[in-house]
């Protein structure tokens, strides 16, 4: 028996009769196209939703373990569980404390 050479590039004859090429993806794309339309002004925009942005923080490991069992027991995204208890703290900060002032400009 000889050794197949799967390479890109390569033809391969299925048993349907059609080419496949190494190249190709076997399931063609389905559906409308992804549309821009958000202005991205930071690389941390890209790939992201209307209003999100991506960020990086360090978190307590027994903390994220606990965030990723909420999510999974929820059946959500760990950013929305994320999302939302920020959300409540800026809440509890802002009863306590008043409205949040932005950070002067320099």
């Amino acid at each position: 028996m000889s050794k197949k050479n799967f390479k890109p590039g390569l033809e391969i004859k299925s048993s349907l009769g059609s080419v496949i090429t190494g190249n190709s993806s076997l399931k063609p794309k389905v559906g409308r196209p992804k549309t821009q339309t958000k202005e991205i002004t930071k690389s941390s925009q890209e790939g992201t939703k209307e209003n999100e942005v991506r960020a990086t923080f360090i978190v307590n490991e027994e903390i994220l373990e606990k965030l990723k069992a909420i999510a999974y027991w929820e059946r959500e995204l760990i950013k929305e569980v994320v999302n939302r208890a920020l959300e409540d703290a800026i809440l509890r900060y802002e009863k306590k404390s008043g409205e949040i002032k932005p950070i002067p400009k320099k």
